[in-house]
Parts: C-alpha cells; structure tokens; sequence
C-alpha cells in the first residue's frame, strides 16, 4: 500500500510515498554491530527492505544498471532508534489528574496518533507501548500497519496488569461510590486464575506484549511507590499464561522484594528497576532479564515534584525519592553486565523528547556507541527482532535515520533527526544546518 503525507515534493522526492528502490549516500554510517563509524556509505532500498549497504561501487553493482526511483544525499546514518518504554495515549500535565473524568476513548485514540507521529519525527521508528486505557495504541498499531496512520513500529501492551490498589488499578484515589471492584479484564486480579483470565482477555484484544506492576509505582494515587504487589504464585500464573500465547512480560518494579519476585518467575524486561540490589543484578545476568531504565522520567518527575501543585500530595515525595535514586541504579547495572535496552516511559515526560534519555546514560556512565546500542541491537534483541530491526544491513527493514553530527563525539547529536525513514517510506527530511 502507497503512504503519502500530506506535503509536496521535497529535494526531488515525495515525503511519505513507497519508491521502489531508494539509494541513500551517507558521509559517515555508524555499523553499530562493529561499533564502527564508517565513511562515505551507500544504502540501497528495495520496498521496505535494505538489499545492500558498502561503498558506491557495490550498490551499483547491486543495482545492475538500473537508476534507483530517488537518491538522497545525508550526513549521518545510523539505524532507526528503538523506545521500548512509552505511554503515548497522553502527555504529563499539571492538571492530569482530572482528565481521565474528562476524556473519552477517542480523545486517547487521537492523542495517541499524534503523539505517536511526534515519536516517528523525532527519530523513534519502533517503539513498545507500555500501558493504555481503552486499547487505543492496538487500533493505532493497526492503522499504522495499514498504513492509514503515521508512528513508529508499536509493540503494544494495552491495559496494563495490576493487584487491588496496585500501582495500575485504575480506581485508585476515586470516591467509594466510583471506585467499584474492577476485575482481570479491566486489569485487575487477585488470584492465579484471575491473572490467567487476565492475560488470556489481553490476547484475545490482540496485544503484543504483557505488562504487569509488580510493585508499588512513583504517579498512582496510592502511598507506597515500592511495595510488592504480586505473590509468586500470581506471577507465575502470568508468566506461563503469556508464554502459552506467544507473549513476553514487562514489569514495571521499583522495590526489590517485588523486582525479585518478577525476575524469578520469568518476566523479559524490568522497567525502571530503582532499587534493584547486587543479587538481582546477578539473577538478571544469569537470566538474560533486560532493564529498561527510564532515566529521563525519573529526572522529569524529580522536578515536578518540587513545584506546588504539580503532582498531589501523596504523588510528591515519591517522585522526589525514585527519580534521583534511577541514575545510581543505572550505573550499578551497567557495570555489573546487566543487559540494558532503551527506554524512556514518555508520555510522563513529553513525546519527543525521548532522544534526551541518551545524555542521561552518558552521564551515568555508559559510552554514547553502548547507548546508541542500547537502542538499537539491544531493543532488538529484547523484542526478539534481531534478525530484522537494529542494524542498517541486507534484509533488515529499512528503518534509518540521519543527523547532522556525529553522535559518537556528541550522543546530544540524536536530539536533532534530520531524515527519517521506516520500512523504506520517507517521512522527514531536513537540510542539515548550516554554520
């Protein structure tokens, strides 16, 4: 199916429209696998897919003499990058609380598709959707797969999992009369047959992957942003409940007695891991357990929490805990070998600013080519894509982007995307800037 933006030609080509074959000319291509930055590269794509990447004489020679449907000229080249931790149904507000009174599902739906294109531009050309409302991020994976929308790759998670009064209850802080008794279809249980019930429902509205809160969390209207929510049993309930289906579970985890829970009874991922201890570090090692770390949402709720009014009162002195203690955890895992794929839960902080999560882990103490991997082959991996997504190389999907700097001198160089593309559509293209 032909995709097309509404915009005109721009530097002799359509933004949006599927060429045939494309030949992208980069002046340096970061080979994230050999951890090279490469120079004067040529990309050739065929449909969605990469055929060849080298030196000008093999992608003519790949070519056969034919003249490609569009060339572009760019700078630096690197593989699509890859957030395996958003929330794009909304955006924090001071005033967040409130909407979810306000707001109908196609308000989320809306929000989300937007949001959703914001990502795309800003270089994201996959992303895992860690938690909606009403599904909303499912139809919107649809939509882009049609190819009546524009976003990112979704891996979608749909309504989160959560225990009564757990940190993904939907009911929390409502008035008696409102809160009712949600159950495993509205992503609440208390049983293993329930979380079985749960994850079998999450199927069936057609989910990628299962997303569980096994401990307390840092914005929901309840006290504790760290205590376990989940037995053994119920976790293991999920766990093979998802397995039987084809599924990976994420938990979101602050606290370490639930994070060792979950880390146990098999999840694939632990987001935001705060307090995470040496022994959990080294059952992730051994396990192959991801940590996805959400430094950028730790660092935006930190500030948040020191102006009045922002958060309630119950929210603040979590989030002025949790955010600062993110970054030292961060580092313990990095240096002790646990894997780490990137991930930013925006939609806590803005859409689009998910590239300022690279700063954070140069900060604290990984190199910017590990970050960028973190990104790239570590994402795949965790998705387990690693055969298609991650690497500009044959018979990988088309999905790169393009800056003007060179991010291995600069990891701040990813803030500014100058060309992007995904499975080989166009859908941002800027002159690089000038001095």
């Amino acid at each position: 199916m032909k995709r097309f933006l509404p915009s005109l030609a721009l530097l002799g080509f359509a933004l949006g429209a599927q060429a045939e074959t494309t030949v992208l000319h980069c002046e340096r291509l970061l080979d994230v696998a050999g951890g090279e930055m490469l120079q004067q590269q040529q990309v050739l794509i065929e449909g969605q897919r990469i055929t060849a990447a080298g030196a000008a004489a093999a992608i003519e020679q790949a070519l056969e003499g034919r003249e490609p449907d569009q060339r572009v000229e760019l700078v630096t080249c690197l593989p699509g990058l890859m957030d395996m931790h958003v929330h794009l149904k909304d955006q924090s507000s001071r005033n967040g609380y409130i909407k979810r009174f306000i707001r109908n599902e196609a308000d989320h739906a809306l929000l989300a598709a937007h949001f959703a294109r914001v990502t795309l531009e800003a270089g994201f050309t996959t992303v895992r959707d860690m938690g909606d409302t009403d599904y909303e991020t499912v139809a919107l994976r649809n939509a882009i797969t049609e190819g009546i929308a524009i976003g990112p790759r979704i891996y979608a998670a749909g309504k989160s999992i959560a225990t009564t009064g757990g940190h993904a209850d939907p009911t929390n802080g409502y008035r008696e009369d409102l809160m009712g008794d949600p159950g495993p279809t509205e992503g609440v249980i208390n049983s293993p047959a329930e979380a079985r019930k749960a994850v079998r429902y999450r199927y069936k509205r057609d989910v990628n992957v299962i997303k569980i809160t096994a401990t307390g969390g840092v914005l929901s209207l309840a006290k504790s942003g760290e205590n376990p929510q989940f037995t053994q049993a119920e976790l293991g309930a999920v766990i093979e409940a998802a397995s039987e289906y084809g599924m990976a579970v994420a938990a979101h985890a602050h606290g370490a007695e639930g994070m060792k829970r979950a880390v146990l009874a098999g999840v694939r991922s632990i987001e935001h891991g705060t307090y995470m201890t040496p022994e959990i570090m080294d059952l992730m090692i051994k396990r192959g357990t991801f940590l996805v770390p959400t430094l950028l949402a730790g660092q935006f709720v930190s500030e948040k929490s020191q102006e009045e009014g922002y958060y309630p009162d119950v929210v603040r002195p979590k989030a002025a805990a949790i955010g600062p203690a993110i970054n030292g955890t961060f580092s313990k895992a990095h240096a002790a070998g646990v894997p780490i794929a990137f991930g930013t839960d925006s939609g806590v902080s803005a859409h689009g600013d998910n590239a300022q999560e690279f700063a954070l882990m140069v900060e604290n103490g990984m190199a910017a080519l590990e970050a960028i991997r973190a990104a790239t082959l570590s994402a795949a991996e965790l998705l387990l894509e690693e055969d298609s997504l991650g690497q500009i190389a044959p018979g990988y999907y088309a999905d790169i982007i393009a800056v003007a700097g060179d991010p291995l001198d600069d990891v701040a160089a990813l803030q500014d995307v100058r060309f992007v593309m995904k499975d080989g559509v166009v859908y941002k293209h800027l002159s690089a800037p000038t001095d």
